[in-house]
């Protein structure tokens, strides 16, 4: 019964990362910009920090179950 929040969270974490991640794929092969208002080279990096983060604390949520 206490799993169902975290496995919730794990997968909607690992869903977002995974999502980001492709997001920004997607952008950096069509050449368009990854945010708008900052450099590319910065919204690329920050995109890419934040969805590796995402996608492994998801992965870690979904593994203590």
């Amino acid at each position: 019964m206490e799993s169902g929040p975290e496995a919730f969270a794990g997968a909607a974490f690992a869903l977002f990362g995974a999502g980001l991640l492709l997001w920004t794929g997607v952008c950096l092969r069509t050449g368009t910009p990854v945010a708008d208002g900052v450099g590319r080279v910065t919204g690329t990096v920050t995109a890419l920090l934040f969805g590796t983060a995402f996608l492994g604390a998801g992965c870690w949520m979904l593994a203590l179950l």
